[in-house]
């Protein structure tokens, strides 16, 4: 069975919601919600068919679209490739025109069921944060790698690694339970580099993988948020058959953390990233100021060990606020 393009529309509004749209009656899966978009025609790019797919249904213009995620799913009567995208600006009113019901869901609206099995992986992504903030305290020093987390949160920061291999686990233990404690008031979500044990022992969300622990992992740890590093299309096919929320993919750029190792640049970046089914930060030299260069290129944002923790400009939340 020849698998059939599809697209979808991710539309985002100023407050963090997303819309989407109920099929209707006659369709297949008729009542069953999923974000709004449809099937690639001969000779459409998937920018192309979305734009049209968004105007023929809703009666809006899509001005400003990004790449996201590609998710390969098995129905009993089709086998989809569903090539996602982030929408953030339109011109028009959404519009039922194809007898179809919607709904602008997230920022504490009801929400609606049943969602189509193919979609539903999107609304855990849509959770995630777009900035990926790494702890760097073994060379900065704990005070002041303290001092600019707590800054860092005050600006926005709401995901975060603790990553400090050099020291011994009763010391990670105790410096990873303070980074915890000052995420918490600000809803911010804690994962430990590598060690189940500490992330446990400190009430993390969840563990984030080296590569290697990846290549050698045969199931998922039991963690809220389990995040890995993955630098090859190897790494991307084992992290999506381990069922990981996101990777880190890089370095897409020079970094003084690994200085002999190649830059992919946001080329490679997007190719790989293109088809994995799970968000995809980019890391290696990246900084606030690469975050549309990372969308545009089909990531859910950056992951950053050095440039999150300095200036004091705003660190965007939520891929909708910007």
């Amino acid at each position: 069975m020849a698998r059939i393009e599809v697209v979808a529309a991710v539309l985002m509004d100023r407050q963090g919601r997303y819309l989407l749209a109920q099929r209707p009656t006659g369709k297949v899966y008729a009542g069953y919600w999923e974000f709004p978009g449809g099937k690639v025609e001969v000779g459409e790019t998937h920018h192309q068919a979305l734009v049209r797919e968004i105007r023929e249904e809703l009666g809006l213009d899509i001005t400003r679209a990004y790449p996201w995620m590609t998710l390969h799913f098995d129905y009993p009567h089709a086998q989809v490739n569903l090539h996602v995208f982030r929408v953030t600006h339109w011109t028009g009113t959404p519009q039922s025109l194809e007898n179809q019901s919607f709904s602008w869901q997230g920022a504490g609206c009801e929400q609606v069921t049943p969602m189509l099995p193919a979609n539903g992986p999107l609304l855990r992504a849509l959770d995630l944060p777009t900035v990926y903030g790494i702890s760097y305290a073994h060379e900065m020093g704990e005070a002041a790698f303290l001092k600019a987390l707590q800054e860092a949160l005050q600006r926005g920061l709401r995901l975060i690694q603790v990553r400090e291999k050099e020291w011994s686990e009763t010391r990670l233990q105790t410096f990873a339970k303070q980074v915890v404690k000052m995420a918490r008031p600000f809803g911010a979500c804690v994962l430990i580099n590598g060690n189940p044990d500490v992330a446990r022992a400190v009430g993390a969300d969840g563990v984030h993988l080296s590569a290697q622990q990846l290549s050698s992992c045969t199931e998922r740890p039991d963690f809220t948020w389990v995040g890995a590093s993955t630098h090859t299309p190897d790494d991307l096919r084992q992290a999506q058959r381990m069922g990981v929320d996101f990777v880190v993919l890089g370095p897409v750029a020079m970094t003084a953390t690994h200085p002999g190792v190649a830059a992919m640049g946001f080329e490679t970046f997007s190719r790989w990233a293109g088809e994995c089914g799970i968000p995809v930060f980019g890391i290696g030299g990246l900084g606030l100021a690469d975050l549309e260069g990372a969308w545009r290129a089909g990531g859910q944002g950056i992951a950053s060990m050095r440039a999150v923790w300095q200036g004091s400009a705003p660190i965007p939340n939520r891929f909708a606020l910007i």
